[in-house]
């Protein structure tokens, strides 16, 4: 690893993850230049991701009061031929976290559609091995919510799952104000991952990702499930 080349470390922790079917003609608009949509099982997929930053540090450094904190995405998924790989990534349709500093560097660094709003959190984790999770956020005075409960323990994820496709995806694109593209590495190992007893997302979607997602998100996901996470690194970005 280029180590002068490190954006962000911190650890990524109880990441609960509702995810959508959805037509890919919804997500056209959002592919940066330089990539296409990624697909499992001839399926686009939507994802909506409620996880916690822990020890977190920027170029090294932790900053005081913004080191642990939690966010809410709402990403998608693409690909990228390089040479003779293919790089399967992540774009962020928006990105929710609690603080305005945090929200800031994330938008001059990688141009992402960051909203800094009110969010609280509850994880509970059971003596037989089951967890539950909630992530909340709150706009215009309404509180929106993700809700999770598991079934069993966690497990490794399963080759050629779902769950490994959606977990999977170990780079990032930003689609630029010129029309470019910035690509960015992120590196964790593979996560343990336990299946839903529930999930639900309640709340206004509409008002932060607009009518068509906001009806994506009023179905039922098609899939659910709950990753523990790990440490993870962040490298820095390259505009392509």
């Amino acid at each position: 690893m280029d180590s002068d080349r490190i954006f962000l470390t911190a650890e990524w922790l109880d990441l609960a993850l509702l995810n959508y079917e959805v037509d890919p003609d919804l997500l056209r608009p959002y592919i940066p230049r330089g990539t296409e949509l990624d697909y499992w099982d001839s399926k686009a997929f939507v994802s909506l991701v409620g996880f916690r930053f822990v020890n977190t540090k920027v170029f090294g450094v932790r900053i005081p009061f913004h080191s642990d904190f939690t966010e809410a995405n709402l990403r998608f998924y693409v690909r990228r031929r390089h040479q003779r790989d293919v790089r399967r990534g992540v774009v962020f349709i928006r990105e929710i976290v609690p603080r305005r500093a945090i929200a800031l560097v994330a938008r001059t660094v990688y141009n992402e559609n960051y909203a800094a709003l009110p969010m609280a959190h509850d994880i509970v984790k059971n003596e037989n091995g089951s967890i539950s999770a909630s992530y909340r956020w709150r706009s215009d005075g309404v509180w929106s919510e993700m809700r999770f409960e598991s079934q069993g323990n966690a497990a490794p994820l399963k080759d050629g799952s779902e769950e490994q496709f959606i977990s999977e995806h170990y780079w990032g694109y930003a689609a630029q104000r010129d029309g470019g593209c910035v690509e960015y590495h992120v590196i964790h190992p593979s996560w343990n991952v336990w299946q839903a007893q529930h999930a639900e997302f309640v709340g206004d979607a509409e008002q932060l990702y607009g009518a068509a997602f906001a009806a994506v998100l009023s179905a039922k996901p098609s899939s659910t499930f709950l990753a523990d996470g790990s440490s993870v690194t962040v490298m820095r970005g390259r505009k392509l």
